[in-house]
């Protein structure tokens, strides 16, 4: 049984990579956890499968036929819960960290479109296409100035329409960046960490607008904490003051801490981001689960961030989000940012 007990057991094969093993492990552990109904005797060997073969070390040892050790993963001092007396904060990063930082200039805040100086450069324009022809014959320039007519209306008429559209959306938006606040009792201090920390360093993106509090499609109560929108990418986001310890989330939104069942929270956000999806249709939608420490100690994540739930520390959210929502720094989408703000209930 030694040879080939801990592969069985765990369902793989003796070449099985470390991310097989984990994720075999993973499927197992939530139906022998005893909290589930199953075995003590058997989660402990299961466990003691994992930390084995996960090991390159001892899986070598165990391999060759050594007789295996029990080892203690990720050992911390014992907490016995949280620490009333405990207050997180939000980290101050330093921008030339952050790759993205200096892709983006702080601007005023995106509109659907900006004429900028379109009155001089239509001018311009006109000048050039009369002034040309005059060198050449009276046939060529009568050409000309019929063409440089049309294209001076032709770019009247479009600056007009821009001009239009940035007076609807000034009066329907004006220039808030934030709609909706982050909750206000004593057990969301996370949520209003997190609002901090989108404010201090996500609006540096000119198109970014944040929300907080915002309802499923059909629901009428703050299921989501926040959001955060640029053009056509939204990031659905979940707050949560949790122990220290390594966090880390399957794709259905299961949640580990030092590679056990985590049993002190849960999250929901694989669920709203199939609902956003089918309210915001063409629209990239992903997930973050944004953890601080609830007393004194250390939150470490797996970072696999293209899971639909994963934990981040705040340092990561705003490395992983802000980067990907630079893509689109200066790009207003009205109707999804209509959409998403009727969502805000808080």
């Amino acid at each position: 049984m030694h040879e080939a007990g801990y592969y069985e057991l765990l369902g793989v094969d003796r070449t099985a990579s470390v991310a097989e093993i984990k994720s075999a492990y993973r499927a197992k552990a939530r139906a022998s956890h005893p909290d589930a109904g199953g075995s003590p005797d058997e989660f402990h060997r299961l466990r003691l499968a994992y930390e084995t073969l996960s090991d390159p070390h001892r899986r070598a040892e165990y391999d060759r036929g050594a007789a295996p050790v029990p080892i203690r993963v990720r050992r911390r001092p014992r907490s016995f819960g949280e620490d009333p007396s405990f207050v997180a904060t939000v980290p101050r990063l330093d921008p030339e960290t952050l790759p993205w930082w200096h892709r983006v200039a702080p601007a005023c805040p995106a509109t659907p479109e900006r004429p900028g100086h379109a009155p001089a450069a239509i001018l311009l324009c006109w000048l050039l296409l009369v002034v040309l022809p005059l060198l050449a014959g009276p046939l060529l320039v009568t050409i000309w100035l019929l063409l440089a007519t049309a294209v001076a209306i032709w770019l009247v008429r479009r600056h007009l329409l821009l001009k239009q559209a940035r007076e609807r959306f000034a009066a329907e938006f004006g220039r808030t960046v934030v709609f909706g606040r982050p909750g206000g009792d004593a057990d969301q201090w996370g949520e209003r960490l997190t609002a901090e920390l989108l404010e201090r360093y996500l609006t540096r993106l000119p198109s970014v607008r944040v929300f907080h509090g915002l309802a499923w499609p059909g629901s009428v109560f703050a299921d989501i904490d926040h959001a955060v929108l640029a053009g056509r990418r939204l990031v659905l986001v979940e707050s949560k003051t949790w122990l220290p310890g390594y966090y880390a989330a399957d794709e259905d939104g299961t949640l580990w801490r030092d590679d056990r069942l985590f049993r002190g929270g849960a999250t929901r956000l694989p669920e709203a981001i199939e609902a956003y999806r089918e309210l915001l249709p063409g629209v990239e939608i992903r997930g973050a689960l944004v953890v601080y420490p609830s007393r004194a100690g250390e939150i470490t994540t797996e970072e696999d961030f293209d899971l639909p739930a994963p934990p981040m520390t705040p340092e990561q959210f705003v490395t992983e989000i802000g980067g990907w929502l630079a893509a689109q720094p200066s790009i207003v989408d009205i109707e999804v940012l209509r959409l998403v703000r009727g969502q805000v209930v808080s």
